[in-house]
């Protein structure tokens, strides 16, 4: 896969794997929220990229606990695609706010009035492509890790 750079466009989410912490908080940074989405989204999640540890994690992650999210614009919320069968839990708020980890607004995915488990985490989301965005995790304030999520 040839190496993506945060000044081209991405057009495919698989191209945000190629990029380091650095570069993917960059991207996110010169990113506007877009749209709130609608409907099922392919996640990836992005632990350490470029690293045998991130690529390990990342297959994981996608085979045995996360799928990507399922945005319901009529309800202002989603529910994330779990498990190897896409089963849809734990719900959050979705809403345009200001950013914690970059200047301007983001879309915010909030767990914190929906959902017992994961109460404590925020996730951010900027469009980075043709239906692509790039989201932050956030465990209480704390930055944690990467994912994006496709709608094609």
């Amino acid at each position: 896969m040839t190496p993506v750079t945060t000044e081209r466009a991405i057009t495919d989410a698989r191209q945000l794997l190629a990029l380091n912490q650095k570069q993917l908080d960059d991207l996110f940074a010169a990113s506007q929220p877009g749209p709130i989405p609608s409907g099922k989204g392919q996640g990836i999640a992005m632990v350490a990229n470029g690293t045998l540890f991130g690529t390990i994690s990342r297959k994981l992650i996608s085979w045995f606990i996360w799928k990507g999210k399922f945005f319901r614009p009529e309800t202002k919320d989603l529910k994330n695609r779990l498990t190897p069968f896409g089963i849809l839990g734990i719900r959050a708020k979705v809403y345009v706010d200001k950013s914690w980890k970059a200047p301007g607004d983001a879309i915010i995915l909030d767990y914190s009035k929906t959902s017992i488990v994961a109460s404590f985490i925020r996730d951010e989301i900027r469009s980075v492509g043709p239906g692509i965005y790039l989201g932050k995790v956030f465990m209480g304030k704390k930055h944690v890790l990467d994912f994006s999520v496709s709608f094609k």
